[in-house]
């Protein structure tokens, strides 16, 4: 008995000792366990307020989502009113006008095109008419310049085709036994040798210059000889044949360095100097075209152009009247090929073209070297007419003015540089009476060929007449 409760009094010792133990041990867990647990509960605290913080802002958002689509329903009601108020005010609009919207849009925009038209019209034309004097008047400046610059002879060289003898005894001697002498000569030269009446004189004819200079030195080598037969003519001829052409060639030389050109094909130089011999209207065509060259280079300085390739085309623009009368087509055509095929520039070759408007000038060389050719040609003094010419073109100026109805008088005035026409008052009135003067103008423009301009000047008088008694 004792034993059995030595043993219960055993366990129930150890079971109280077990106890104690693990309460000493929960005990000091509890108690290293003790902050962790705090500052968990302080994160938890703290998620939870963000929490209730968001919950609240989210609260406020869809307040003001709410406010916000109050506030659109409202802004589309407000619209809807406005263009209800808009389509009843264009109604009204329109039946007071008679016009619908696209009706009334279409004449505002048709109306405001014509006075923008009309404006730009009158801007343009402001504009056209300031730039048109200010370029005649620069154009005017710088062709003034160029002449005035340009230092030339006033009278020109023609064409000797009279050859002046010691004595009348010599045209027997150039004559020949029944003609031989005179028909060798012309047989050799191709040149007509004319003797007749005027006292020791005999004159050339040819239409070529060069030919005709190469017979007129052979017969003055003949005469100043004084022995003349078929055979000394030949021998003339040919050493003749010899000084014209180097005669030609230096002219061309010195034509070439006179205007600075170094590098001018052999055969140009060779036509140049052929020129000397050429005359229009009795203006030395040599001596045209190099003052045409420095009337050109100094206008293509003044513009701010290369004068180089500008007094190369104005010095070469009229070669091919050494060729007019071998090769078929006008001067300029011919000039222009014959300069192509020696290598020239094409700007060169249609400057050469357009000097006469037989093509369309389409580069500023080109009407540069218009302007310099009618400047060198209309020059007082450069060039002169023939009598019988001069008289003809102004017996024909008169009957092509006599030639339309009612006319009464024609007077062709200042050599030739005005007509003035008088109308019978009452056949012509002021309105036709410009037009006369045009159709006038234009026909004297077709049918003749002059140099400079002519004036048609139309006079209509009204008088009145009575008589005091």
């Amino acid at each position: 008995m004792d034993v059995a409760v030595l043993v219960v009094l055993g366990l129930v010792l150890a079971v109280v000792v077990v106890l104690v133990v693990q309460h000493t041990v929960a005990l000091r867990r509890s108690r290293d366990d003790g902050p962790v647990l705090t500052e968990l509960e302080r994160r938890e605290h703290r998620a939870a307020e963000r929490e209730d913080r968001l919950d609240a802002r989210q609260a406020q958002l869809d307040e003001r989502s709410r406010d916000l689509a109050a506030t659109e329903v409202a802004l589309a009601a407000r619209q809807v009113a406005l263009d209800r108020i808009e389509d009843d005010r264009r109604h009204v609009l329109e039946q007071a006008a008679g016009l619908t919207a696209e009706q009334a849009r279409s004449e505002l925009v048709a109306a405001v095109e014509h006075q923008a038209k009309r404006d730009a019209a009158v801007v343009v034309r402001e504009i056209e008419g300031k730039a048109q004097a200010e370029g005649e008047a620069l154009a005017r400046e710088i062709v003034v310049g160029a002449i005035q610059r340009l230092a030339t002879e006033q009278t020109t060289e023609s064409v000797v085709s009279v050859l002046h003898l010691p004595g009348d005894d010599m045209k027997g001697r150039i004559i020949g036994r029944e003609g031989r002498n005179i028909r060798a000569f012309e047989q050799t030269t191709g040149v007509n040798l004319i003797i007749d009446d005027t006292p020791e004189a005999v004159l050339l004819s040819c239409f070529d210059p060069v030919r005709r200079e190469t017979a007129r030195v052979a017969l003055e080598a003949l005469v100043l000889d004084g022995r003349i037969h078929p055979q000394r003519i030949e021998d003339a001829y040919e050493k003749a044949c010899g000084e014209v052409d180097a005669r030609c060639q230096r002219a061309g030389e010195d034509a070439v360095v006179e205007v600075g050109i170094t590098d001018l094909h052999p055969g140009l130089v060779t036509l140049l100097g052929r020129l000397h011999y050429r005359t229009s209207y009795g203006q030395n065509v040599l001596k045209h075209v190099l003052e045409s060259a420095h009337l050109a280079g100094l206008m293509a300085a003044e513009l701010g152009l290369d004068p180089v390739p500008v007094r190369r085309a104005a010095l070469l623009h009229d070669i091919g009247k050494a060729l007019t009368h071998e090769v078929e087509g006008s001067h300029a055509a011919v000039g222009a090929d014959v300069a192509r095929r020696c290598g020239e520039h094409e700007e060169v070759v249609h400057a050469i073209a357009a000097h006469h408007d037989e093509i369309e000038p389409r580069t500023l060389e080109a009407v540069l070297v218009q302007a310099a050719d009618a400047i060198s040609g209309g020059r007082p003094g450069a060039r002169r007419e023939s009598l019988e010419s001069y008289v003809t073109r102004l017996q024909r100026l008169e009957q092509i003015a006599l030639g339309h109805e009612g006319v009464d008088k024609v007077y062709a005035m200042q050599a030739g540089r005005e007509v003035r026409v008088m109308v019978l008052p009452d056949t012509v009135d002021d309105i036709q009476a410009q037009v006369l003067a045009r159709e006038i103008a234009k026909q004297v423009e077709h049918e003749l060929t002059y140099p400079g301009q002519i004036r048609v000047t139309v006079v209509r008088e009204s008088r009145a007449t009575e008589v005091a008694r």
